[in-house]
């Protein structure tokens, strides 16, 4: 049974920076690909990082791009996502995502697997 579990979330000025992990269980991050979602309130769930099975690969958002960063720890079974230059319209609640199933990987709903989210918030 695959669990994803989302930590790290938090309070932060902008300009600043944040990590967020995902622990998953389950399933292996070699095999599996691992992504990162956020929801502000009001909002769709948007695409935010992708990272390929075995983490040779990463995709952005552009509103993201060049300023967050995904990582893994295969003996841990982390994922990571770092947020350096953070702004208030980084505020949402992230999650990680796997299990992608005959889908474009921006696509919220071509995954099966979802953690409960974790709460990010960035003051002006």
């Amino acid at each position: 049974q695959v669990h994803l579990v989302e930590s790290g979330g938090g309070l932060v000025q902008a300009g600043g920076s944040l990590r967020v992990s995902c622990l998953a269980s389950g399933l292996s991050l070699s095999t599996y690909a691992m992504s990162w979602f956020r929801q502000a309130p009001g909002k769709e769930r948007e695409f935010v990082a992708h990272r390929t099975w075995g983490g040779s690969t990463s995709y952005y958002a552009d509103s993201v791009r060049g300023r967050f960063t995904t990582s893994e720890d295969n003996a841990q079974n982390m994922v990571y996502l770092q947020m350096n230059n953070l702004k208030p319209e980084d505020t949402a609640v992230y999650y990680c995502a796997a299990g992608l199933r005959g889908a474009a990987y921006n696509y919220a709903g071509g995954y099966e697997y979802w953690g409960q989210g974790t709460q990010v918030t960035v003051s002006s």
